[in-house]
């Protein structure tokens, strides 16, 4: 399947272990790791990056094997999960980075172009997170929302 705005096909992706079990080698508990994920998203990390810190710092290759819920499940029972998904979060930053971007270089025609295609991607999310019930029916995305969800 190709690519959504680009004519690549590209089949490459990671492969997460078949084994559904947790590790032998592994021994922490599951407080433990609750905890650490908790205090890591107080810290103000997003759950990929939760789960990045758990991979290299802890030694954790999944997190689902050991506690039996991923990232976003155990941050959304300690109500401790981002109000919007990370995905549509990213795509706004970027969508704000490239509109000061187009601010100070008003004839650069591609940039706008990209930001034509990034916002069609926030709007395509968001209909499909309404849908899902991630984002509450009222939810818009407009050039102010990049202001107040940068903050």
């Amino acid at each position: 399947m190709a690519r959504m705005h680009n004519k690549n096909k590209g089949i490459a992706r990671s492969v997460i272990p078949y084994s559904r079990k947790s590790p032998i080698w592994s021994a922490q508990s599951n407080e433990y790791l609750v905890n650490l994920v908790c205090n890591l998203a107080k810290k103000g990390l997003v759950p990929s990056q939760i789960g990045v810190y758990l991979r290299d710092s802890e030694a954790i290759g999944q997190i689902k094997s050991l506690s039996g819920r991923n990232v976003l499940r155990i941050l959304k029972i300690n109500h401790l999960a981002p109000e919007i998904p990370e995905d549509l979060f990213f795509l706004i930053r970027r969508a704000g980075n490239i509109r000061k971007h187009l601010e100070k270089n008003k004839k650069d025609k591609d940039s706008r172009f990209r930001l034509i295609l990034t916002e069609s991607k926030i709007h395509r999310l968001a209909r499909y997170y309404k849908k899902k019930g991630n984002l509450e029916e009222k939810w818009r995305y407009d050039r102010q929302t990049y202001k107040t969800i940068s903050k």
